[in-house]
């Protein structure tokens, strides 16, 4: 492949992973809720990695000439993320670090000292939740279905599928690298300052509901332009 596009692909991915979304949202959740943010962070690679498998295998060539589908896709998003806002802001750590704290239960995952406590049942379904987060994520799918094929070469040495799901990887890097220091950065800020668990926790559970608002304004007014 060209060193030239490889470097391009690389930078724009980057600045796509970084400006801050429904990935973020859900990972700085999981940072100020969690006592490991891996289960999380594992679940929107999984789900970013099948994205990019699809668009590999041409089901992405598929999706872009079906306009109907992005709509599903922006509704289902919009539904999920107002779910999981609710869910943290009903839930914010801090009550439950508190609650635990007074119990004496750190077999449960409690902490005394602004730790994160998990309250996720089981790690496989924040796995499952991240997966769904990255998958319904529509500016994910836009990067790997839309803005991706532009960065082959036609005339290169290797095949398609292969410079796709090389594209491909190289976002899902950048995902691992920024969203990692996003969900340890959060820890980090909860560690100095415990008492800011519950704003950070009702920041982004309200990110979530707002990004899952501004997704629905968005879808509406590309059907009112159309």
């Amino acid at each position: 492949m060209d060193v030239q596009l490889l470097v391009a692909c690389s930078v724009m991915m980057t600045l796509m992973v970084l400006l801050p979304g429904p990935d973020w949202a859900f990972l700085i959740a999981a940072g100020t809720r969690e006592r490991s943010i891996l289960p999380s962070l594992a679940g929107i690679l999984a789900g970013y990695l099948a994205v990019v498998a699809a668009v590999a295998v041409g089901v992405g060539a598929v999706v872009a000439a079906v306009p109907g589908f992005i709509v599903v896709l922006t509704l289902a998003a919009a539904a999920y993320l107002t779910y999981l806002g609710v869910r943290v802001l009903r839930d914010p750590p801090a009550m439950a670090t508190a609650t635990t704290t007074a119990a004496r239960v750190p077999a449960e995952g409690g902490a005394v000292d602004g730790t994160p406590t998990a309250t996720s049942a089981r790690p496989w379904i924040r796995l499952l939740q991240g997966a769904g987060v990255s998958g319904l994520n529509p500016k994910g799918l836009l990067v790997l279905v839309v803005l991706l094929p532009q960065f082959t070469d036609a005339a290169g040495s290797w095949p398609m599928p292969v410079q796709l799901a090389v594209l491909g990887l190289i976002f899902v890097g950048a995902c691992a690298l920024v969203y990692s220091a996003v969900g340890y950065g959060a820890r980090t800020v909860l560690r100095l300052r415990p008492s800011a668990m519950r704003l950070v926790s009702r920041v982004s559970g309200a990110a979530m509901i707002v990004l899952a608002g501004v997704l629905l304004v968005e879808q509406a007014s590309h059907v009112v332009g159309a």
